[in-house]
């Protein structure tokens, strides 16, 4: 009996949680298929009595604010953020964990010391630097500044530390250099943290806004953050197209986490390799 009723309260607690997680997916998928009368209506209705789907053509298709090209801007700045940022920072990370080198520990405070720097301190001379590269409204100017992160590499060199020094002994007996060690027997069997640290990266490049906000201006290359804002912010808000696109921007990150959770939640603490 104990039990039992042990196990109902786990999962009374459960569904309650899933339920109070689930409720803001519930609203944004609600309101973006109802009319603009259905949401601001007083009578609630669980779910709308025609579903609107147009509204997702008609938000993809606006002139004004070009949604469907920022979602394409905000998964290529993405994509190539965490791809730059895991070549870089793993680089630097098993150098500094593996490499001798004399000044090695200055370098890693170095390092470490960017990290208490505040970003408000850097945004300005960032953006001047960017401005006078010709960089505003560019690719490069929305990429290139957030290819490198302190923090994953000392995230990098930490996983680095603890990796087995005997693969890499095997690797060196059969000839490979240290770059071949690092890209033939490391990298591969840290699969585990790459994917945390990539998932990691990738969320924190899609959600950003000040930076493309200001880099840019033009609204060709507006991110989906930065669109979403422009919807809100306009004189005569949609509200049906404004929870549409919401629902839209969190899709891919809804669908990396469920495909990358155990990495997410292990992935940091285990090293991907048993031995």
């Amino acid at each position: 009996m104990r039990r039992g009723a042990a196990a109902a309260v786990r999962w009374s607690a459960l569904l309650l949680a899933a339920a109070l997680f689930l409720l803001p997916f519930y609203l944004l998928v609600r309101n973006g298929l109802a009319t603009r009368e259905e949401i601001t209506s007083p009578h609630w209705t669980f779910w709308p009595a025609h579903p609107r789907w147009e509204n997702i053509t008609e938000l993809l298709s606006a002139s004004d604010v070009p949604f469907a090209r920022s979602l394409l801007n905000s998964l290529v700045i993405a994509v190539l953020q965490t791809a730059g940022s895991l070549v870089l920072c793993a680089a630097a990370g098993y150098g500094l964990a593996r490499i001798p080198y004399r000044h090695s520990g200055k370098v890693l405070g170095a390092v470490v010391a960017t990290l208490l720097v505040p970003t408000s301190v850097t945004f300005v001379p960032s953006f001047v630097l960017v401005s006078s590269l010709g960089w505003l409204s560019d690719l490069r100017g929305l990429v290139v500044p957030g290819l490198f992160s302190a923090l994953n590499t000392v995230l990098f060199r930490q996983f680095f530390l603890d990796f087995p020094a005997d693969l890499e002994d095997a690797g060196r007996i059969d000839g490979l250099g240290r770059w071949g060690v690092f890209r033939r027997i490391v990298l591969p069997n840290s699969t585990g943290f790459l994917a945390a640290i990539g998932a990691i990266t990738f969320i924190g490049s899609w959600n950003s806004f000040l930076w493309p906000l200001v880099i840019a201006q033009d609204s060709s290359s507006w991110t989906v953050q930065v669109a979403l804002s422009a919807l809100l912010t306009a004189q005569n808000p949609q509200l049906n197209l404004l929870f549409a696109a919401a629902a839209l921007s969190i899709l891919p990150i809804v669908l990396l986490f469920a495909g990358l959770q155990r990495f997410l939640v292990r992935g940091v603490t285990e090293t991907g390799v048993n031995g």
